[in-house]
């Protein structure tokens, strides 16, 4: 039989220091920092803040009419000139 009994006490650790403590919790506000991003972008933004754009892409979508009728003028490329000969 086994004289000595087991040693049952918990493991001594050591206090975290400043520093893991700033790491710590550097990285608890990361994640949600992370989480709170990632939430915007699964969940749209709020009814106030579209009813907002909308009002101000009909102004966007009347600006956009105009420059259209000069577009194919820009798209035309310019005829070549012919190469002088040597």
């Amino acid at each position: 039989m086994m004289s000595t009994d087991p040693d049952l006490s918990p493991p001594e650790v050591p206090e975290p220091t400043f520093l893991e403590s700033l790491l710590r919790y550097g990285l608890f506000l990361g994640a949600i920092f992370q989480l709170i991003c990632i939430l915007a972008v699964i969940f749209p933004t709020s009814k106030v803040h579209e009813q907002e754009t909308e009002s101000t892409d009909g102004k966007a979508a009347e600006q956009m009419k105009k420059p259209k009728g000069a577009a194919p003028q820009i798209r035309q490329k310019p005829k070549k000139e012919s190469k002088k000969k040597r």
